[in-house]
């Protein structure tokens, strides 16, 4: 029996979209001989005609289509696998043994598709503020044809790599922008939950492409809103001064959040504004007036008049009483339309001790629920009972509202604060609100405090920023994922002359800038994770053995007995097998020495590796102890078959397994 290996390649996308067709209509899959010889499931399209019936349609004279030079590679290129590995950074993380969040530099294509077997379906929002395609963005180094003259010299990954300035000029200005946003989109996708979404930021350039390829990418039925934000700042427009962009809105799945707003009420809403304001007004009249409700009202109603009307607070003027449970507003209690809900019952007033006036149709409450609203001081009466009592409605119970499509917040407040958090230094251009980050986090994931975040481009890393501020309001413990590619600053800026060579400097200082910053300002958050795990995207941690057997040298055929290259350390393959067996890269980690051998024990067992040579009985008991789901060794531990077997024998004892079980829960790199 023959130990598996890990997995060296990312997920085929073509195997996973067939995988999740299998899921739903496994009549059309039958078994064929391919080209290698193997018989594989394959899907029998006759089978599917038949299954969808008349919804089908093959080489249509015309037929509804958004297409652009380059689809189809990019579409290839997104279910490509590919040969890389994301490798630790200790040195460059921020409380590398206890943070949950990660920090990735590198091709966020390529990140995507590393992180699909550890966060397939698990990532709550994703808030994307991708290039907006203006002529001067860099688009990302895919397969495109290009000449030396498009070049930019200056933008190289470590590996050589150049990143292609998309010019006007180019005759694929927008198909090449297209493409990009395109394969990555696909891939981003199978990442959300059920009930996740997605938010991307966009102007005018290329509004309109976007959303036919978020219509493509998601469904139309999954569209949630088209977002105006009315950023405030003055713009030099040609013919119209534009001083707003878009957030595309889409959700992985429309029905399962509707479905789930039914029951909490919190999707697609968000906190009024102004409310904090009104809430420490009434805190000082508490404490300046205790006890006189009546003086309180008036000195609030006094507040919102001086507040005017461009204040937030003033358009909750109407909430201008003040009782022991706090701000409300007197609301109509009377009985709409509905016979069998109406009550006639009289109330009587708490001064004059007579019956009140009732409304001409009666309470809109049955009697019992009449009466339990007047035992709890829920009405609000005149000054004698010819006024008809109203019911009160608390400002804390109506604190949230069905989202705007328009925001209105200025854009230069957030270049601002990022400039003081670096010391006065303008070291990032245009970076995103905060703010308006973290309230799009709130549409989606205000509940759920233990949601992923991701963002795939980070830029300054507004959104790991958000998370962390929100976090610290709220108690939450969401994580963020960011993705940068590591794009150099040029050489006149302001962020070059400060010390940052590159894009990804400046999100990591951001955030450990804003972290210790959030902390300082929030002690009571006192378990707040501010940290992060570094990684970069870079090649395979195995040899290249693609050779035809004629090239091959004897010492080559020595060098390969060990096909780990010589600069990979025990952490880089251990998060490599994390990657490959689908464990999510932000578990805890320990490591333990036995019998001379180091065994390295992810989430109390979730996986155990020894990379080691000659393991031992004593290193399969050490690794039995800790119940592992996964365990994972080093092929070159293993000199003849007999280890092997012995291997699985050993596991079969000491872990209780069956030959199936060891078969799958026992791997090798």
């Amino acid at each position: 029996m023959n130990l598996r290996h890990v997995d060296m390649q990312t997920n085929d996308g073509t195997q996973l979209n067939l995988d999740a067709l299998y899921q739903i209509a496994p009549s059309c899959f039958t078994e064929a001989k391919g080209e290698d010889g193997e018989v594989h499931r394959v899907v029998d399209f006759n089978k599917l005609r038949l299954l969808l019936g008349d919804q089908t349609v093959e080489e249509a004279p015309e037929v509804y289509d958004f297409t652009w030079v380059g689809k189809r590679a990019a579409l290839r290129e997104a279910a490509a696998p590919i040969n890389k590995t994301l490798r630790p950074c200790p040195e460059e993380s921020v409380d590398w043994d206890s943070t949950q969040n990660l920090y990735i530099e590198g091709d966020n294509l390529e990140v995507l598709k590393l992180l699909q077997n550890s966060y397939m379906g698990k990532v709550k929002m994703i808030y994307i503020d991708p290039p907006y395609n203006t002529g001067n963005d860099f688009v990302y180094h895919d397969d495109f044809s290009q000449s030396a003259e498009e070049y930019d010299e200056s933008n190289r990954d470590e590996e050589g790599n150049r990143f292609r300035k998309n010019t006007d000029s180019n005759g694929r200005f927008h198909s090449d922008w297209c493409s990009m946003i395109y394969a990555r989109l696909m891939v981003a996708r199978s990442l959300l939950k059920e009930d996740g979404a997605i938010f991307i930021s966009i102007d005018d350039n290329e509004v309109e492409n976007l959303k036919k390829i978020c219509d493509e990418v998601f469904g139309v039925s999954n569209f949630v809103a088209q977002l105006v934000w009315h950023q405030g700042r003055k713009s030099a427009g040609k013919n119209i001064a534009i001083n707003h962009e878009y957030c595309l809105v889409y959700a992985k799945s429309l029905i399962t959040i509707n479905e789930l707003q039914g029951e909490s009420g919190m999707y697609w809403k968000q906190k009024k504004s102004g409310l904090d304001e009104i809430y420490q007004k009434e805190e000082e009249l508490k404490r300046k007036y205790p006890g006189n409700y009546e003086l309180m009202t008036l000195e609030l109603k006094k507040f919102y008049k001086e507040a005017g009307e461009s204040s937030p607070v003033y358009a909750h003027k109407h909430y201008s009483c003040i009782d022991e449970n706090g701000v409300y507003f007197p609301a109509d209690a009377s009985a709409p339309d509905s016979p069998e809900t109406r009550c006639h019952k009289p109330l009587i007033h708490p001064i004059t001790g007579k019956p009140t006036a009732v409304p001409r149709l009666g309470w809109r409450y049955k009697e019992a629920t009449l009466d339990s609203l007047y035992a709890r001081n829920m009405f609000h009466f005149g000054k004698d009972e010819t006024t008809i009592p109203c019911i009160k409605r608390y400002l804390k119970e109506t604190e949230y509202e069905v989202a705007q499509s328009v925001l209105y917040k200025d854009g230069r407040g957030a270049s601002g604060r990022l400039a003081k958090l670096f010391g006065g230094k303008k070291i990032f251009d245009f970076p995103k609100d905060e703010e308006v980050i973290e309230g799009f986090i709130k549409l989606v994931a205000l509940e759920d405090k233990e949601s992923i975040i991701l963002d795939f481009f980070s830029g300054s890393a507004t959104t790991a920023h958000a998370v962390i501020q929100l976090n610290a309001e709220d108690g939450g413990n969401r994580k963020f994922i960011m993705v940068q590619l590591p794009e150099e600053t040029p050489q006149d800026s302001e962020a070059y002359k400060a010390g940052f060579k590159n894009i990804c400097e400046i999100g990591k200082e951001r955030i450990r800038l804003a972290g210790k910053k959030i902390k300082e300002e929030h002690p009571e958050a006192e378990d707040l994770d501010i940290g992060f795990r570094v990684f970069k995207c870079e090649s395979s941690n195995y040899k290249d053995v693609a050779f035809a057997p004629k090239d091959y040298t004897q010492d080559m055929l020595a060098g390969l007995l060990d096909n780990i290259k010589e600069d990979r350390t025990d952490l880089d393959l251990l998060f490599d097998c994390m990657l490959r067996w689908g464990v999510e890269l932000s578990l805890p980690l320990s490591s333990q020495k036995v019998d001379g051998c180091t065994l390295h024990n992810v989430n109390d067992g979730d996986l155990v590796a020894c990379f080691d040579g000659h393991v031992t009985e004593a290193v399969i008991d050490a690794i039995a102890a800790l119940s592992p789901v996964r365990v994972v060794f080093r092929d070159s531990s293993f000199n003849e078959a007999a280890q092997k077997m012995n291997l699985f024998e050993l596991f079969k004892q000491k872990c209780d397994w069956t030959d199936e079980e060891v078969k799958n829960n026992v791997r090798v790199i």
